[in-house]
């Protein structure tokens, strides 16, 4: 089994297959427009400009689970990373990523790559809050802006906890590239 096996809506709600981006590198994130670490979307989109023509796309998913981050329709959420961090990377339908109506996709990533903790020293803060909300408990994602690696065969490679930047996933990238 591979992530290409899946599907989701794009934000304009035309179903997408995952196989279409066979043979490339993938982050897939799920995203918030409303959230402190809102402005990923900038290193976000400097990792799909400097590798996009070595072959890695960028998938986000708006969820909106967490603190109600993300409550715009699908069209508000494209117009705010157009226009505020100039996203050019494909963007998806807002999902659930956690619970018993998680996407099959992000069911999938999490059963690939479990929760082994967020790093004290980047993500104290974040850790102690979840902590305190009780979410830190299982393999379901935490919070906004969770990063998968997918290798170009489909393959999850790593999970990346919200508080790491996408900039530094940049080595990880480049040795699948």
């Amino acid at each position: 089994m591979s992530v290409y096996e899946f599907k989701a809506n794009n934000i304009r709600g035309e179903q997408v297959s995952l196989e279409a981006y066979k043979g490339k590198v993938l982050v897939i994130v799920n995203t918030a427009s409303k959230c402190g670490l809102t402005p990923q979307y900038n290193e976000l989109q400097q990792l799909y400009e400097t590798y996009k023509d070595r072959g890695l796309t960028i998938l986000g998913f708006p969820c909106n689970q967490f603190g109600a981050q993300e409550p715009g329709s699908n069209e508000e959420i494209n117009t705010f990373c157009t226009l505020n961090y100039g996203v050019t990377f494909p963007l998806f339908d807002k999902v659930e990523v956690r619970g018993e109506n998680k996407h099959p996709l992000f069911a999938y990533l999490t059963e690939q790559a479990p929760f082994e903790g967020i790093d004290p020293q980047t993500g104290g803060k974040l850790a102690s809050f979840l902590e305190q909300q009780g979410l830190l408990e299982g393999n379901e994602i935490k919070w906004n802006f969770t990063k998968f690696l997918i290798d170009r065969s489909g393959n999850v490679v790593k999970r990346f906890e919200p508080p790491v930047t996408p900039a530094a996933l940049t080595a990880d990238i480049e040795a699948l590239l």
